[in-house]
This record gives C-alpha cells, structure tokens and sequence, in this order.
C-alpha cells in the first residue's frame, strides 16, 4: 500500500492533526491540469495535496483540500463505527493517554473509552478535526 487519500476542508487543522500523531509533512502542492483531471474524473479539477509520512516511512496520508470542483459531504462527522465505508485508520502509539491529551489540543474527542484487551493493548478510538476517527493502540508489557 502506499497511501490513503482523505479529501478535508480545514488542510491547515488536519495536517496539524496528524503532525500531533507523530506524522511529518513530506509536502504540499497543487494539483490541477487535464492530466489530473483524467486520473480521478473530475473536470477542471484544482486541489491542494498534502502527503503526511509516517515516522517509520512506510506509511502516507495525502490530505486533499478540493477548490474546484468543491467537495461535496456524505457522511456525518459523528458517523458511528458501524457506517459503511473506511471508518478509522490505527496508529501504535507508546503512551495512549499522551496522545489522547495532546490531540485534545486540537479539537479531537474520544468516541467511546480506552479500554484494556487483556495483557496485550489498550486502545481507543478518537474523533478529531472533520470527523476523522482514528483508533490508537498501545502495546503493553
């Protein structure tokens, strides 16, 4: 795999978001021309894209602010879990409850708990900017 694409409206909130994860900003462009045009089927279409590497560099977020054509909304940002389509993606982070306060900052709010699946994780799912729900797990022992 090499990236998941998320289309935002707020680019400059999500990145931060994501930076908070321990992600970094690899780079930002704007994409427009018939031959963008013709990847994704959209006409004339103008985007900021910006991809986000994981600290690993195995994994990539690219974030996609559309200006032209707008984006148009589907799904509610407080769609539970059971709604059909890519609900969460999961980050292994080392200290849950760090992470938890300082994406707090940036608007994000737990969607259930964290809990403890045995001697082995805990975990947590957590809402942040747009309705972007990512879970976290942290190893334990």
């Amino acid at each position: 795999m090499d990236n998941v694409g998320i289309v935002v409206d707020d680019l400059d909130a999500v990145i931060a978001f994501f930076v908070e994860l321990g992600m970094e900003l690899e780079g930002k462009a704007l994409i427009e021309g018939r031959w963008a045009a013709r990847v994704v089927g959209l006409d004339d279409q103008r985007v900021d894209v910006a991809m986000m590497r994981s600290p690993d560099g195995h994994g990539r977020i690219e974030l996609a602010k559309y200006h032209t054509p707008k984006a148009i909304g589907g799904v509610p940002e407080d769609a539970p879990a059971n709604t059909l389509g890519i609900r969460r993606i999961m980050f292994a982070v080392d200290d849950i409850d760090d992470v938890i306060a300082r994406l707090r900052t940036h608007g994000a709010e737990l969607v259930g708990e964290v809990v403890q699946y045995k001697d082995i994780h805990r975990l947590c799912y957590i809402r942040g900017p747009e309705g972007i729900v990512v879970a976290l797990a942290e190893e334990l022992g």
